[in-house]
Parts: structure tokens; C-alpha cells; sequence
């Protein structure tokens, strides 16, 4: 008897057919959860300066937290919803410590994601990558995010030193070479690394071009001392490596001496709102700086169908905030790009694909980035963002300048 004159054998057939297209549909896959993950949920942590001496960043949390309630409004991704617990810690490193243990061990999160600070993402480096959780996504500039060989769960988002310090040389470079530079910078990696890449840019021209130098302490009241010393070296440059608590201090100060050097700043220091409106718009006239997401207050992106769709975001998910605020398009972006993660894993939610699926960004072009620059990851690149754009203040808004 042939199968062709068995009814019974077609029927096996057809639901041996059936059930090998069941499990070769992606909706039909195997599902695979670490901690956080279950079929209707996703469970992220993240700590952020609400409060202390950074929190002026605290915006970059409540975006993320509104674009998340978007997303979730939306249907979520591949059909759960996310829960994003994310946490204050002061900028202090060991309350990171703290609340970032709560995350792991108490909330069971799947991920920390975003969390903002170079010393407080540092103290919690270690811990993380010894029990493999994804460690991603921060807010932080320094080059160690970047080193996948001996912290393989640990990336960063936004451009670090390498993309900065060699645009702020291009620039210097063609307009004044005979400089004398004063460096200014915050006592920590963030701070650190710029200095080293600055020196490791100017190679054999560091000795003669750098004239002086000077550090603070985070916990420090007031950096006019420094400034004053500066000042005093001679210099008709200044890089100035600060957070926007300072780097506005610094800013009025050097106004406020007389001294009008080629001024640097670094990209997570030109907000208009958080630095220099504090510093004194008259007195940022003239800074330089990079930076890689459009700006919503620059008149180039008004018709822009990306910037309009940020600006309804804002409306609609966090309408107390300053929407013109670029610190408000970096938690926008990060998110985005989080999402994109999420929907990368589909239905292999474990840590280990969450790390993979970030490893495994190809020329991702999000909207709010700049034209021209795009996001980038692989196994053995843990810098996202390796490309800027110079810019310069006019008083009342930053300008691109062409490159």
C-alpha cells in the first residue's frame, strides 16, 4: 500500500507539515526568560542624580521614564510591556552601590539601563559584570565603557573621548595653531580621560601647547581658584573638562575675569537651560563645543518630521519639562535605542541575548541623531557613537559649524 492510497498517512503528513511551520514561525519560538522577563513584561532598573550635586541630569531619567510610558501606551515590545524602575542615588557612588543591589537581588531586573555618572557607574562595574548583568546604555563619557575583553557586560551610549577631544583639535588646529592652552577638569575618569586623550591627540605638541592645568573635586563649592590660576598661566585657550554645575561656575568666572580664551566645553555641558542660562547667556557667547542629536531649538530642525515628533512626545508624555532642553533628546535617543535591543532579543529574553542583541547594532540611524551619524556595535566595539559635530554659541543658541 502507497501513502497516496492511505487517508490516514496524509493526515500524519499534513500535521507533521503544520507543526514544523508552528515551530519555525518566530511567533511559535521557543521562549528563553532571565530575571525581569515573563510573557507580558520586562523589568529594567536604573539609578539617576534626582537629587545631589548632578542633579541637574535628572531630566535625562524622566525622559526615558515618559518615553517608556509611550512605548507602553503603543502595546510595548513583541507584546509586553516594560517596567522601568529606576531609582535615586544621589550621585553618590555608594548609594549606587545600594540601589543598584536592590535592582539585581530584590527587583530580580533584568538589566540596568541608562544609569548616568562616571564614578557611579564605576562603583557598580565590577559587581555587575561578575554576575553578567547587562550594564548598558549609560550615561557616562568615560573610555573604560569600551572595553569589552575584561567587561564584557558593561556599554555605554553617548560619544566618549575619542570622538570629542580629536574634533576640538581639528577645530583648534585651523584656527588658532599657535595656541596656549589651560585645561580644566573634573577629578575623576570623565575628567581624566579627556586630559589623556587630549595629550594622546596633540602627541609631540602637548609639552608646548598645554601651558597649565587644573582639577576639582565634585564635592567641591566653587572652582574660581582654579580659574584664577589659569588665567594667570597666559593661556588664549581653555578646554574645559566639566560637568554643568561647574562648567557654568567656570563659565561666569572667566567672563568675570576679563579672559576671553578659545573656550571648550565638553557636549553634556551645553545645555542651554541647565549651564549656560546660569552662567549668563552673554557670558557663553563664543563656546565651543560638539555634539551629535539635533537640537529643537535651533531653527534648522523646525520643519523637521523627527524634531515635530519629539516635540509631540514631549507634550504628551512629559509636558512639565523643557522640551528645548537637548538633555531631554538624549534620554529620547537612549530610549529609543533600548528598544531597539528589546526588540532585537524577540522572544530570547535571557541576559545573555540582551548583551548579544547590543553587541549587534548595525548602522542604526535614529531620528533626533544628527544626519550622518549613526550607532554602531559589534563584539569587539563597545562605542556606539563615535562621530560629532562641531558647534559654537551665539548668545542665544548653538550654531553648527561646518566641517
Amino acid at each position: 500500500m502507497t501513502a497516496d492510497s492511505h487517508p490516514s498517512i496524509h493526515k500524519r503528513a499534513a500535521s507533521a507539515l503544520v507543526a514544523l511551520a508552528l515551530m519555525a514561525s518566530p511567533a511559535f519560538a521557543d521562549k528563553h526568560y532571565g530575571p525581569g522577563a515573563t510573557d507580558t513584561e520586562i523589568k529594567i532598573g536604573q539609578t539617576m542624580p534626582y537629587s545631589g550635586p548632578a542633579s541637574i541630569y535628572n531630566t535625562i531619567g524622566k525622559s526615558e521614564v515618559a518615553y517608556i510610558a509611550k512605548i507602553n501606551a503603543d502595546g510595548g515590545v513583541n507584546g509586553r510591556k516594560i517596567d522601568l524602575i529606576s531609582l535615586d542615588d544621589g550621585y553618590s557612588p555608594p548609594r549606587t552601590v545600594e540601589q543598584t543591589r536592590k535592582l539585581v537581588e530584590q527587583e530580580q531586573v533584568l538589566m540596568i539601563f541608562g544609569s548616568l555618572g562616571t564614578a557611579t557607574n564605576t562603583a557598580i562595574q565590577k559587581y555587575l559584570n561578575a554576575r553578567k548583568v547587562p550594564h548598558i546604555m549609560l550615561a557616562t563619557a568615560a573610555l573604560k565603557w569600551d572595553d569589552p575583553a575584561n567587561y564584557p557586560w558593561s556599554m555605554a551610549l553617548v560619544p566618549n573621548q575619542r570622538a570629542d577631544v580629536p574634533a576640538y583639535v581639528r577645530y583648534l588646529s585651523k584656527v588658532k595653531p599657535d595656541a596656549k592652552a589651560a585645561v580644566l577638569y573634573q577629578n575623576d575618569d570623565f575628567g581624566r580621560d579627556y586630559v589623556k586623550m587630549l595629550r594622546t591627540v596633540l602627541g609631540e605638541r602637548a609639552s608646548n601647547l598645554v601651558v597649565a592645568e587644573a582639577s576639582y573635586e565634585i564635592t567641591d563649592a566653587t572652582v574660581d581658584s582654579q580659574v584664577i590660576a589659569l588665567y594667570n598661566s597666559g593661556a588664549d585657550v581653555l578646554f574645559n573638562f566639566s560637568t554643568p554645575k561647574f562648567a557654568a561656575m567656570s563659565i561666569r568666572k572667566v567672563y568675570d575675569l576679563g579672559w576671553h580664551p578659545l573656550h571648550f566645553v565638553p557636549s553634556n555641558a551645553t545645555s542651554v537651560e541647565a549651564v549656560l542660562k546660569p552662567a549668563g547667556l552673554e557670558r557663553a557667547v563664543g563656546l565651543v563645543s560638539t555634539n551629535y542629536v539635533k537640537d529643537p531649538a535651533d531653527p534648522e530642525w523646525k520643519n523637521d518630521p523627527a524634531t515635530k515628533d519629539y516635540l509631540a512626545f514631549m507634550r504628551s508624555y512629559y509636558p512639565e519639562a523643557d522640551p528645548l532642553d537637548t538633555q531631554n533628546v538624549v534620554g529620547y535617543i537612549t530610549a529609543e535605542a533600548l528598544i531597539q535591543v528589546l526588540k532585537q532579543c524577540g522572544n530570547d529574553l535571557t541576559r545573555e541575548n540582551v548583551m548579544r542583541q547590543a553587541a549587534n547594532l548595525k548602522d542604526l540611524a535614529l531620528p533626533m541623531l544628527l544626519p550622518g551619524i549613526k550607532i554602531n556595535t559589534s563584539a569587539t566595539d563597545y562605542t556606539p557613537i563615535k562621530h560629532v559635530q562641531m558647534r559654537r554659541f551665539d548668545g542665544k543658541t548653538w550654531v553648527r559649524i561646518p566641517d
